[in-house]
Parts: C-alpha cells; sequence; structure tokens
C-alpha cells in the first residue's frame, strides 16, 4: 500500500530546512510505495507570511542582534506565535491535507510544528505528526512541542534541550543529522592525511548568501601561507565582483572566486581547510566531505554554541579574529600537521552517513505503529 508523507520545510530562512528536505526525500523516492510531497510552510500563509520568511536573509545578514531579539522573542513566546501562525495557514493547510491526504507529516522547520499541531487538535484530525530538529545545541521551544508524536534529535545536546522544555524522554529520539549523498566521499575520492610541504588548499565560504570577512581571510592566508584559496561568494553579486577586482589581480591564479554553486561538494573534497561560519548543514556537509574547518563566527540564537560543539568534538577548530588566523593555521600544521590530521581522523569516525536513511526507516514505523494506536484507542 502506498504512503503518503507531507514536509514541511522552508525555501528561504537559510539554505539549511531545504537542504535537510533533499537528503530525506533521496531515502524516501528509493522507495516506490511511498509519495512525498514538500511544502514550503511560510507559503501556506500567503504573501504576508512568505514575506516574512523572506526577510530572513536580509535580517540576518545585516542585523544580527536583531536576529538574536527575534530568536528570543518566539522561544520565549510561543503559544503567541503559534496562534498568530495557525491563524494564517489554517484555510490554506487544511485544503492541503484534502489535497495530499498525508499518513504522515514531518516538520523540518520551527515555525509550523505548534500552528499544525494546534489547527489537527482542534479539528480532531488524527494524523501521525514527527518533527526533526534543524538545529544542534541552541533548540527553540518552538522546536519542543509535547504533543508531536516524536522529536527527532540529531544531537544529544538537542534531545537535552527538549527534554528540559518538557518534552517527555521517550517521545524523542537521537539518529544523527542528514546530509545529501554527493557530500559523502567514495573510494575513488578517498580523503588523505595533509602532508607538509605541499600548497595549502584553502575553501572560504559563508553560506548561500556570501558574507563575512573573506577578502581580510584570503589575505591574510596568501601573504603568510603556501597556499591556493578559494571563495564562494554566494547568491552575492557585488562581493564578487569586489573580491575578483582586489584578489584577481594581486595573487592571479592563486585565487578563485565561485558564484553560487550547487557543486559546493567538489570544492570541498578539492579543499585541505574550509572557513565557514556555524551553520548546522555546512558544518555537517563539511564533515561528510571530511573537510577540517575553522569557524569564523555563529548566528546568534541558534548557531550560538556550535562552534564549541565541533571544537569539543575535534571536528574542526574556532577563529572568530581574523588577527589569529596565521596562529590557528600554524597550530594547525605544526608537528607534521598533526593537528589537522586528527580532524581528518575525527571526522571521519563521527560522520554518520545513514542518518536519512535511518530517519525514514523510523518515521515508517512509527507511522504504523501510531496509526494503530489512533484506532484502537477510545477517546
Amino acid at each position: 500500500m502506498n504512503k503518503n508523507i507531507l514536509i514541511i520545510s522552508s525555501d528561504n530562512t537559510g539554505h539549511g530546512h531545504k537542504s535537510i528536505t533533499e537528503s530525506l526525500c533521496e531515502q524516501i523516492k528509493k522507495d516506490p510505495d511511498i509519495n512525498v510531497h514538500v511544502i514550503d510552510g511560510f507559503s501556506l500563509g500567503g504573501s504576508a507570511l512568505l514575506n516574512i520568511g523572506k526577510f530572513y536573509g536580509p535580517i540576518t545578514r545585516k542585523s544580527e542582534k536583531l536576529w538574536e531579539m527575534v530568536f528570543q522573542f518566539s522561544s520565549d513566546y510561543p503559544a503567541f506565535i503559534n496562534i498568530s501562525i495557525e491563524a494564517l495557514i489554517k484555510k490554506n493547510f487544511l485544503r492541503l491535507l484534502d489535497e495530499v491526504k498525508p499518513d504522515l507529516i514531518l516538520s523540518v522547520h520551527p515555525n509550523f510544528n505548534g500552528s499544525i499541531l494546534n489547527i489537527l487538535d482542534k479539528q480532531s484530525i488524527k494524523i501521525p505528526f514527527i518533527t526533526f530538529i534543524a538545529d544542534l545545541v541552541n533548540i527553540s521551544s518552538l522546536w519542543a512541542d509535547k504533543r508531536a508524536d516524536y522529536i527527532i534529535c540529531p544531537t544529544i545536546e538537542a534531545r537535552e534541550k527538549c527534554v528540559e522544555f518538557g518534552v517527555p524522554a521517550e517521545n524523542t529520539k537521537i539518529i544523527g543529522f542528514p546530509v545529501r549523498s554527493r557530500f559523502f566521499r567514495n573510494s575513488t575520492n578517498k580523503k588523505e592525511s595533509y602532508k607538509m610541504g605541499t600548497p595549502l588548499k584553502c575553501l572560504i565560504m559563508s553560506g548561500g548568501e556570501g558574507v563575512g570577512n573573506m577578502k581580510d581571510i584570503a589575505e591574510i592566508l596568501l601573504n603568510h601561507f603556501d597556499c591556493k584559496v578559494k571563495i564562494v561568494a554566494g547568491r552575492n553579486a557585488t562581493l564578487k565582483e569586489d573580491l575578483e577586482q582586489s584578489l584577481k589581480s594581486k595573487y592571479s591564479d592563486k585565487v578563485e572566486i565561485y558564484g553560487f554553486t550547487k557543486n559546493i561538494q567538489d570544492l570541498m573534497f578539492d579543499s585541505d581547510i574550509a572557513f565557514t561560519r556555524g551553520s548546522p548543514n555546512v558544518m555537517f556537509e563539511a564533515f561528510s566531505s571530511n573537510t577540517p574547518i575553522i569557524i569564523t563566527g555563529a548566528l546568534p540564537g541558534q548557531e550560538r554554541d556550535n562552534p564549541a560543539f565541533a571544537e569539543k568534538l575535534n571536528l574542526g577548530v574556532i577563529c572568530k579574529d581574523k588577527n589569529e588566523i596565521q596562529q590557528t593555521i600554524n597550530q594547525l600544521l605544526e608537528n607534521d600537521a598533526e593537528k589537522l590530521n586528527e580532524i581528518i581522523n575525527s571526522q571521519r569516525k563521527y560522520i554518520k552517513s545513514q542518518a536519512a536513511e535511518e530517519i525514514i526507516q523510523f518515521i515508517l514505523k512509527a507511522e504504523v505503529q501510531l496509526e494503530w494506536k489512533f484506532e484502537h484507542v477510545v477517546l
């Protein structure tokens, strides 16, 4: 019998939700008996809510302090957020349910957990509802709605936060962070230990929008090390042009500038070190590609403790101050690049390549159990 899965995601609030959805859909599509329907939750609220979602990029780029306030407010007042979004999406969501007739709903965005559960409760609709938390350590209370049948956590820290918010421990499941299959190396491009004396290949990136001190980082690397630098400016065309004008003429073929690219995994595979911010998605893609990372910062709120998470597990190092980049690189390379190669080995041991597959197996098994429960429990 065919199963219909409805995934609530987002196209505009960072690329992480979309990437997680893509990794899960890769696994779902391997089973011909499963139909998957993905919806941008913000689109359910019409242009008003969709425009709110589109503000995420500009706010996080231009005013991190404002974003921190937004994040904290939504976590402190989840009922207000849930009721507000419920009012905006109710009509379209009920229409969507009628069209898709899902056997299970999987949410990978915090803004739609409580609002959808409100609608299901008020309409007395029994559909298994499972949440996958897309953050690592700093979890908003919007993720931790106790009415969800299960909450899948990518880390121990995320699970502990859910329990702290009052979610029963038995309703949580730690599986791992799903990453798209193209970020995992195969036998033909296996990561080798870094050998001293070879030019250091560095990748500088900062998400799809392309922000950060990319030029400064590149100049420090090129002025002090035997290296080649690749920079991903993302969708920021102005930044890409500025970097080309300021760096290409001075460093020639030692530097390459890219705009938004769908083949970021190839750049990771070809790099000894990647400079990035603390985005969960980008961090785990780097871990999966077995590329040591230097974390230059993190978005306040949901990313605040991600750098420390990576450093604690020896998956990368933190370098918030550009003036410390030279020292950080030297520390990674001393004693025949001992620290750099330790990170490579730690990533190899830590990463869970089957996370997406295990998440899908879990929700399918849970769906069967929950359907039985709904059919046999007398209300």
